[in-house]
C-alpha cells in the first residue's frame, strides 16, 4: 500500500498539546538560537478531521483538493494519505501531486483556460480529465490531447460569496449545447460538468440551483449521445472562521439537491473541489517586528484631532508581507488581527498601529487601524486561521520569502491516519456491511479526538 506521508516529516505532539503550545516551545528555541524569521506551525490533525467531517457530512461525494489555496507539501501529502484527488491549476501544483506518487486517475487539471504547455504535460503525465469553457480550448486540447476526458464547466451566481468567479469562467447554460455539439465535430470526450459558487458562500440554495442546472445540461448531453458520468460541485463551504452550523446547513441543502437530481444509482460520480475548507484553520504564523517609526496621526489617517493622553501612531515593517505568507490580504480582501506573544499590562496606552511588509512596495501594507500597545524590534506577533492563500508565488519582489512550515499532529491521530488509509482509498476491498459499518477502529478514534482535551501535558514527545 502506497504511504504518502512519513512519520519524520511530522512533529508528533502528547494528546492534548495545543497549536499554541507547540507556538510557545518553537519561539523559545527560535529565540535561543537567535533566529527572527517567520514560521508557521501546520496543524495536519485539522486537516484529517476537516477530511473525516466533510466524510460524514457528505457521505456520496469525493473530496479534491485545490491546490491553489496552499500548496503546501505536507497538506498535500496528509490528503494524499486519505485517499482525496487533487484539482491542479498549473503545472507546478501537477508536478507536486506527481512527485509524491498519486496516481493520475486522482488529479483534474481544473484550469478552463490553459496554455498549451500545460496541456502537454497533462498528457505527458497520463492526467486525462481537465475542465473547458469555451471553443478555443477545446481545439487546444483536441490537438495536443486527444485523449483528454474534459469537464464542462457552467457559470454560477456567486453573487453571495466572498470571491466571485463566474465573471472569469464558466459556460452559461444558453452557449452549453453549442459547445457540446461542438466538442462531439472536434471528437473531443466530455464526460462531466462542474461548477463553483464562489469562496464562503452565505446562500447554501445556490448549490441547489447549480446542481439543478447541472441536470439540465447531463440531458443536453445525453441527447447528443455523450454518457457524462462525473458531476464536480467545486468548493464554497463554510470555512474555518465561520460557523459550524452554516456548514451542516450547506450539506442538508448539497444531499437533498443531489438526492433529487442525481440519485444513487443514476451512475454519476460526484466529487467536491476544496481548498479553504481544509486549511484556513490548520495553519497559525508567527511574525517578528523588523521595524518601527513613530508617525504624526494623520498620516495614518485617524480621525483623532486631539488624541491626548499620550496617545501615538507607530508604523511597523514586519519580517514577511503580502508577497509571502499574507497573500490573503490581496486575495481574500481580509484584515488580519494580530496576537500579541508577550501578553502587554492592561494599563498600558493604546496607539494607532499600522503593519507593512518587508518590501518596498506601497501594495505591502497587512493591516491598519490596530490599537495595540507600543510594540518593540524583535517582538513576535502571532496570526491565526492563515492557511488560505499564505504560500507565496514562485516568482516574488525582493525581500518576501517562504515561511518555514512546522508539520504537527498528535500520535493517536497519526495512528487513525494510518487505520483508515486502506479503507478511504479502496472501499472495494471492504464488504458492503464492514463499510456501512463505521469504517470501524479508524472511525472511533477519530471520533475520539473530536472531543476537546481534558488535560493540556507541558511537553512534546
Amino acid at each position: 500500500m502506497t504511504r504518502y506521508l512519513d512519520e519524520s516529516d511530522i512533529m508528533m505532539v502528547e494528546e492534548g498539546f495545543t497549536t499554541r503550545d507547540l507556538l510557545e516551545n518553537l519561539l523559545l528555541e527560535v529565540s535561543e538560537a537567535g533566529s527572527r524569521e517567520a514560521f508557521f506551525v501546520a496543524d495536519l490533525e485539522d486537516v484529517m478531521k476537516k477530511h473525516l467531517h466533510l466524510l460524514k457530512a457528505l457521505p456520496r461525494i469525493k473530496p479534491f483538493y485545490a491546490l491553489k489555496c496552499n500548496r503546501s507539501k505536507g497538506v498535500v501529502q496528509m490528503l494524499a494519505e486519505l485517499g482525496a484527488g487533487f484539482g491542479c491549476a498549473n503545472k507546478t501544483e501537477m508536478a507536486l501531486v506527481k512527485s509524491i506518487g498519486v496516481p493520475p486517475d486522482r488529479i483534474i487539471c481544473t484550469s478552463p483556460c490553459k496554455q498549451i504547455s500545460l496541456i502537454r504535460y497533462a498528457a505527458s503525465q497520463g492526467v486525462h480529465l481537465m475542465t473547458f469553457d469555451n471553443e478555443v480550448e477545446l481545439s487546444k486540447v483536441a490537438r495536443n490531447h486527444p485523449s483528454a476526458r474534459m469537464i464542462l464547466c457552467l457559470a454560477t451566481d456567486d453573487s453571495r460569496s466572498s470571491t466571485c468567479l463566474s465573471m472569469k469562467f464558466g459556460a452559461t447554460l444558453k452557449i452549453c449545447r453549442h459547445l457540446l455539439e461542438t466538442a462531439k465535430e472536434m471528437n473531443v470526450e466530455v464526460v462531466g460538468i462542474s461548477f463553483h459558487i464562489g469562496s464562503s458562500c452565505t446562500d447554501p440554495q445556490l448549490f441547489a440551483q447549480s446542481i439543478a442546472d447541472a441536470r439540465l445540461v447531463f440531458e443536453m448531453g445525453a441527447e447528443l449521445g455523450y454518457k457524462m458520468y462525473l458531476l464536480n460541485i467545486g468548493g464554497g463551504f463554510p470555512a474555518a472562521e465561520e460557523s459550524r452550523g452554516r456548514f451542516e446547513e450547506t450539506a442538508a441543502v448539497v444531499n437533498s439537491a443531489l438526492d433529487l437530481y442525481f440519485p444513487e444509482g443514476c451512475g454519476v460520480e460526484i466529487i467536491a473541489e476544496l481548498g479553504r475548507y481544509y486549511v484556513d484553520s490548520a495553519f497559525t504564523l508567527a511574525v517578528n517586528v523588523a521595524a518601527k517609526k513613530e508617525v504624526p496621526l494623520d498620516q495614518l489617517g485617524s480621525d483623532d484631532e486631539d488624541p491626548g493622553g499620550g496617545k501615538k501612531s507607530f508604523i511597523y515593517h514586519m519580517n514577511d508581507g503580502v508577497y509571502g505568507s499574507f497573500g490573503s490580504v490581496i486575495f481574500n480582501n481580509i484584515c488580519p488581527i494580530p496576537i500579541l506573544h508577550k501578553k502587554p499590562s492592561p494599563d498600558l496606552p493604546l496607539h494607532s498601529s499600522s503593519f507593512w511588509g518587508p518590501t518596498g512596495d506601497g501594495l505591502d501594507r497587512i493591516a491598519d487601524g490596530m490599537e495595540l500597545p507600543e510594540l518593540h524590534v524583535g517582538d513576535w506577533l502571532i496570526f491565526e486561521n492563515m492557511g488560505a492563500h499564505t504560500m507565496p508565488a514562485s516568482s516574488v519582489p525582493s525581500g518576501a520569502q517562504q515561511a518555514q512550515i512546522h508539520y504537527a499532529m498528535s500520535r493517536m491521530a497519526w495512528e487513525a491516519t494510518q487505520l483508515l488509509q486502506g479503507k478511504l482509498l479502496h472501499p472495494e476491498e471492504e464488504d458492503r456491511e464492514s463499510t456501512c459499518a463505521p469504517l470501524s477502529c479508524g472511525w472511533e478514534i477519530t471520533d475520539t479526538l473530536c472531543v476537546a482535551p481534558v488535560f493540556t501535558p507541558a511537553s512534546i514527545m
